[in-house]
């Protein structure tokens, strides 16, 4: 692993084969160290050079600033579907992947994301056009607040859950995997993982920033119906925390898009599934290379 300085906050990042860039972008709170090894062997098999990023506030990218929601604000705007206040939005988020990619010297990537990370992926793709080859986005929405919004027992798990601190944060994310995943989660599995990453990052204010970063953004709706390059969107039916109606709306809002969705996935990426998600993302990938030799 190693990082890079990018709109002047420090970014870490790893790079694992070569060829085409791939860039993997994790979700709310999670680490680079939280994608699936298999999902990641498959892209890097296949020819590709596969980046994975901690997103600013998270793991080892630099540590922002700024005042803290508090867990009443951020169920008020879910509730009442307005933004909140917040240090920064998706779109400086977005911003620093551009950066990244600009400081590796990459003109061009294939771009996937997960739940926030889609999101981030979703901006990217609107805001910086030029630099996305081809776009994945996996259990997310367009940020319309109408669709792939949260379940209200999901609200009130979430709502309900102390405070992390570094004694409770293992059994805290091992017990919130659980409950957003679906059946094939393993506790075991992910017990490894939350452990490797608390001891690598505890950063629970910058979780709580990125939250308020997600509430505050805008509809990307009308950006999405600009997009040209080839979609693919992957979701759970399963999934409690971003409804499945939120990939069904990203479907619907990006032209000529593909949707894929898993009757026994949650939100998470379940061992299961991996190779057809990898399958269906090098399918996103050959079409957007056909685009380029046409």
């Amino acid at each position: 692993m190693t990082s890079v300085e990018a709109n002047g906050i420090t970014i870490e990042y790893e790079s694992t084969g070569e060829g085409p860039p791939v860039l993997f972008i994790m979700g709310l709170g999670a680490q680079l160290v939280s994608w699936p090894p298999a999902l990641r062997d498959r892209i890097v098999a296949a020819g590709y050079r596969v980046i994975c990023m901690d997103n600013r506030d998270i793991g080892l990218s630099s540590e922002m600033s700024g005042e803290l929601p508090t867990k009443r604000q951020l169920a008020r705007s879910i509730l009442t579907r307005r933004p909140g206040a917040s240090a920064y939005l998706l779109s400086d988020m977005a911003n620093d992947s551009a950066g990244l990619l600009e400081a590796l010297g990459i003109e061009r990537a294939h771009v996937m994301g997960v739940s926030m990370g889609a999101m981030i992926s979703q901006a990217l793709t609107i805001e910086h056009p030029d630099k996305v080859a081809s776009l994945t986005s996996i259990m997310s929405n367009p940020g319309d607040r109408r669709s792939g919004g949260i379940s209200a027992a999901m609200l009130r798990f979430q709502a309900r859950r102390p405070a992390a601190t570094l004694e409770n944060a293992v059994d805290l994310a091992v017990e919130n995997q659980l409950r957003i995943g679906g059946p094939h989660a393993s506790e075991a599995d992910m017990r490894t993982l939350v452990t490797a990453s608390v001891a690598r990052s505890f950063r629970p204010e910058g979780v709580a920033r990125q939250t308020a970063a997600v509430m505050a953004s805008p509809n990307r709706t009308e950006g999405l119906r600009s997009v040209t390059v080839p979609t693919l969107i992957i979701h759970g039916l399963l999934d409690e925390l971003v409804k499945p109606s939120g990939g069904i709306a990203t479907a619907k809002a990006v032209p000529n898009s593909r949707l894929l969705m898993f009757a026994d996935m949650a939100h998470d990426l379940p061992a299961p599934r991996i190779d057809e998600i990898a399958d269906a993302m090098l399918d996103n990938f050959d079409r957007a290379d056909a685009l380029v030799d046409a």
